[in-house]
């Protein structure tokens, strides 16, 4: 009912984001301008806040055609190299380029779409061979492809990893961080071929009994059957998913709004501020944030209710209870692949102390494969894009993959 209500509600507006789509066009004439008449102007900045101001569920294009690699230009091609109903291993191939560290870069898999790394992959290319986990929106895979959960997510990560192959790398970026130890671990303990050589964790729930924020809080603040009930819906008919239950991206989004509301009004009378005064640089920039920013997927309610429950509540892998398929999953068994643990000063998602945590739970790295950075001055996105991202944090990580590749 909750998802059918938000479509009926998005189906009646699209006429009306259309025809101010029109209107903003129209108006941006030359004659129409800031100094000629101020209130068409005004006008049609509004217009187009109403036409742009909207949900996307179908990912953006990374936009990354080239790089440089050894000062030479160098193209660069969306490939998918391993797909399953739920998700694929694309590789950013680069043509005649010299070997380079294979990386696994995970995505988040938590409402919005993997091309929220798109700077981290930009900033890895030119001395890495790149791949990156592209999870699909879930009212787009049938019901007929089964249930996925967290032990499916965990195996997706095994099978990504195998699909890689022996002696590469792989980062973890933010939500996927738990699993991903998780899944090494798992490897580790088989001795299997494609254990990577090095893993690094970046602003990830390891422990969030650490410093909780108010992402910890609410998780523990209500029970799961609480969740279940106010955040899962079913996709509607239309939709290759339909009957799937999910938790929607557009309830995710509201909740990632609401904790900076002020911020994203400001930002939003800022965009109005640069389009009535044709500052058009500045609008273009903003708008392509709230583009990626509103492009949102659903996740499977099944892994979204277990990730809350498992690692949020019940802290099973820093109490040791993690299980995969029944299977405990000990990090001690972590011998060989080395550990980069960073985190953000002033993350206020992920906060200081809950990803450096994986480093008490690999016992056995001898201490020559260890390595925690913490970023002064960064939130929860700068520590993986950005200013400080290129020139602070990423050096050491190239360094750190090289030193053991």
């Amino acid at each position: 009912m909750l998802y059918s209500a938000y479509q009926t509600q998005t189906d009646f507006l699209a006429p009306l984001r259309a025809l101010a789509g029109l209107t903003e066009a129209a108006l941006r004439d030359p004659l129409a301008g800031p100094a000629a008449n101020p209130l068409l102007r005004s006008i049609g900045a509004a217009a187009g806040l109403l036409a742009h101001t909207k949900l996307s569920h179908v990912r953006p294009d990374f936009g990354i055609r080239e790089t440089v690699v050894d000062h030479a230009v160098v193209p660069v091609h969306e490939e998918i190299a391993f797909a399953t109903p739920f998700g694929a291993m694309l590789h950013f191939a680069k043509e005649s380029v010299r070997a380079q560290p294979r990386v696994l870069l995970v995505a988040p898999m938590a409402g919005h779409f993997a091309t929220l790394l798109r700077d981290t992959v930009a900033t890895l290319l030119p001395d890495h061979d790149v791949f990156l986990t592209d999870w699909f929106n879930a009212r787009d895979v049938p019901r007929e492809a089964g249930r996925f959960g967290l032990d499916e997510y965990v195996e997706h990560m095994i099978l990504f990893l195998e699909q890689l192959g022996p002696d590469g790398h792989v980062i973890g970026v933010c939500q996927p961080c738990a699993a991903l130890l998780a899944a090494v671990a798992i490897m580790a303990e088989e001795a299997h071929p494609a254990t990577p050589r090095s893993m690094t964790l970046m602003a990830g729930p390891i422990d969030t009994r650490i410093n909780p924020t108010p992402v910890n809080d609410l998780a523990t603040g209500h029970p799961i059957g609480w969740f279940e009930r106010k955040l899962i819906a079913t996709v509607p008919g239309r939709y290759a998913g339909a009957h799937r239950r999910v938790y929607p991206g557009f309830l995710q989004l509201s909740a990632f709004m609401s904790m900076n509301m002020a911020r994203h009004w400001r930002a939003h009378i800022d965009l109005f501020g640069h389009l009535v005064c044709g500052e058009d640089d500045k609008a273009k920039a903003a708008r392509e944030f709230y583009d990626e920013y509103f492009a949102v997927l659903d996740l499977p309610a099944e892994f979204y209710l277990e990730t809350v429950a498992r690692v949020f509540q019940e802290f099973e892998l820093p109490r040791g209870a993690f299980t995969w398929h029944g299977r405990r999953a000990d990090p001690s068994a972590i011998r060989k692949t080395a550990l980069f643990t960073v985190e953000g000063e002033r993350d206020d998602i992920c906060s200081v102390g809950q990803t450096v945590a994986a480093q008490d739970l690999c016992t056995s790295l001898k201490p020559f494969r260890r390595r925690h950075h913490m970023q002064p001055g960064v939130g929860h996105y700068g520590v993986f894009s950005g200013r400080r991202w290129q020139h602070q944090i990423y050096p050491i990580l190239k360094n750190f993959i090289q030193a053991n590749d």
